[in-house]
Formats: structure tokens, C-alpha cells, sequence
């Protein structure tokens, strides 16, 4: 995990949030599996709202073309391990986090993108922390995912820069911080790959 990265999240996921996923691997792959198709989702939204904006147009494409590929590797994955398909509901996370953006432009495209580099942020340093706990084939495929991940964050990052003014977007920042922290961090009803610490754990 890039330093810049550390420093942009507001705090080490728990303890906690590690041996829940430990213990319940086959709904964190099902999972991460949805959070793969929504930031695919994400990606072509903004490229459907924002058709004026080509530096936008560029990096949500690839960005898409790449968490399409991974939901790909975790199906694979998934079907490799016997696991079956079935419906997960969503965490509180994202849903949580998008409350915070303004629905008024430009503000309302600068906050999404300052909530998308969190959400990639984080999804970065949860691989992290559990590649070495994981076995060998589920283990490479998450440290494979590192580099993806944080060049997401930093994509949204920039854009947010790019659309937004410097003073407000980190602003933006700071109030997204505290929030997504508190998300993460707090007990949670149900384990997902964004819920906080599940209140079994």
C-alpha cells in the first residue's frame, strides 16, 4: 500500500474486520464479486453524466474495462472453489458515503469522485492487510490487485482536483474522512468486504 494512500484514509481497518473475513471467506469472494460490478457501474454512470469532460471519459473507461476483468477473475474464482452464486445484499458503506455528496453541480461530480477514491482506498488497504493471511491462489490474486486498486484511487483523486476547486474538494476530503472512517470502523450487523466490524465477531 502507497504511503500518499495510508495518509488519505482516516485509519487502519480493525482487527476484528480481518478474522470475520478470515472465518467467512466464501461471502467475501461473493462479495467482492458485486463491489466489482457496482465500481464498473460507477465508472459508466459518470461516463454517461459527464459526456463533456474527456479526461473523465478516458480514465472511467479504462477503469470500467479493468473492475469488469476482475469481477471476471473472482467469478472464476468462485466456481473454481464450488462456491454457488447466490444474492448478497449490500453493505451500509457506499450508501452511507454518497449521502454526503451535494446534488447540485459541480459540486455533486467533485464529492462522487472524492467518495469513489475512498471507496478504492479502502478496498486497497483491505487487500493488503489480508493477502498474507490468505492461501496461495486467493493470496496472489489480492496482491495482484494492489496496483489496480491504487491507481484507481489516485484516478479519482485527480479528477476530483481536476473538476472541483482545491479549497472544496479537500474539504470534501476531511468530512468524507470522518465518515468513511466511522463506516469501517463501527460494529456492523452483517460481514461484508466494506462493513465495519460485524457485532459476532
Amino acid at each position: 500500500m502507497t504511503d500518499d494512500l495510508h495518509e488519505f484514509l482516516g485509519g487502519a481497518t480493525p482487527l476484528g474486520w480481518i478474522e470475520a473475513a478470515l472465518a467467512n471467506q466464501e461471502l467475501m469472494l461473493l462479495d467482492h464479486a458485486n463491489c466489482e460490478k457496482k465500481a464498473a457501474g460507477t465508472a459508466f454512470q459518470l461516463m454517461f453524466r459527464y459526456t463533456d469532460k474527456p479526461d473523465l471519459q478516458h480514465r472511467m473507461s479504462r477503469l470500467a474495462r479493468e473492475e469488469l476483468r476482475h469481477f471476471e477473475q473472482v467469478l472464476t474464482l468462485i466456481r473454481r472453489r464450488g462456491i454457488a452464486l447466490r444474492q448478497v445484499s449490500s453493505s451500509r458503506y457506499a450508501a452511507g458515503l454518497r449521502e454526503l455528496a451535494r446534488n447540485h453541480e459541480p459540486f455533486r461530480l467533485a464529492d462522487t469522485l472524492v467518495i469513489g477514491a475512498f471507496i478504492e482506498a479502502r478496498s486497497c488497504e483491505r487487500f493488503a492487510l489480508l493477502v498474507p493471511h490468505l492461501d496461495e491462489e486467493l493470496g496472489r490474486f489480492y496482491h495482484g490487485l494492489l496496483k489496480s486498486e491504487a491507481r484507481h484511487f489516485q484516478d479519482y483523486l485527480k479528477l476530483a482536483y481536476l473538476y472541483g476547486e482545491r479549497a472544496d474538494v479537500e474539504a470534501t476530503v476531511a468530512r468524507v474522512r470522518v465518515r468513511e472512517y466511522e463506516l469501517m470502523s463501527e460494529a456492523d450487523g452483517e460481514f461484508r468486504f466494506h462493513s465495519g466490524v460485524p457485532a459476532a465477531a
